[in-house]
């Protein structure tokens, strides 16, 4: 479970002032997979990174219940000059997990081949993904945060990863960002659209979808209206 009590953020990029948060309270249930909508530069990653830790909010307070992973496709939870495997070792070291183990399952199912053995400087965005996709499937968590991550490559990684999820979801939560609605329908159970620096939780992600389809079409939708 993952409250957030009155969370407010903000940050410029560039010239422009980004609301992320605006005295938001709501709470996430624990051991489900929540599907997280919003128009693009909502501030939904940036949502996942303060929810992670990666940021810190302006104001308020994130209480979280059980161990949450980092947001699955943030580039940044890699040293650039280590490689894939070396990386690797890191992480197992530091959430206490058989080192040896997560070494081989991260290199059998991101299927990066020599290029673990990489500095990760020299990977493609996609091989990025696909890497801290795996590293993240490897190590247990009560809540993992996955960020568009189940986009990446083709059609048969893509429903490899996809499975991979849903063997964790089954002992697990997870905060899923995807543009993609049948992902969402197919993982998910509640659904919540960030707008403005406000969160409208729904018990059903198809409520949140119709609700996400609306402001697409610069609409309401017709129970706010």
């Amino acid at each position: 479970m993952i409250t957030l009590d009155r969370l407010s953020k903000t940050y410029r990029n560039g010239g422009t002032r980004q609301v992320i948060a605006r005295d938001v309270s709501v709470t996430f249930p624990g051991g489900q997979c929540l599907g997280l909508l919003g128009r693009n530069g909502a501030g939904k990653s940036s949502l996942l990174r303060l929810i992670a830790g990666l940021m810190r909010p302006d104001s308020g307070e994130i209480r979280r219940q059980g161990s949450v992973s980092w947001p699955v496709g943030f580039q940044g939870s890699f040293h650039p000059d280590l490689t894939g495997e070396e990386n690797t070792r890191f992480v197992a070291r530091l959430y206490g997990c058989d080192t040896a183990g997560l070494v081989e399952f991260v290199t059998q199912f991101s299927e990066l081949g020599h290029q673990m053995r990489q500095p990760t400087r020299v990977y493609s965005s996609g091989q990025k993904a696909r890497l801290a996709f795996a590293v993240s499937m490897g190590v247990p968590f009560d809540t993992y945060l996955i960020d568009e991550v189940t986009a990446v490559g083709d059609g048969a990684f893509r429903a490899r990863s996809e499975a991979m999820l849903r063997t964790r979801l089954q002992g697990a939560g997870a905060i899923l960002v995807s543009h993609s609605m049948d992902l969402l329908r197919r993982l998910c159970g509640p659904g919540a659209v960030l707008e403005n620096g406000r969160i409208f939780y729904y018990a059903k992600v198809e409520r949140a979808i119709e609700h996400h389809e609306h402001l697409l079409r610069g609409q309401l939708p017709p129970w706010m209206r």
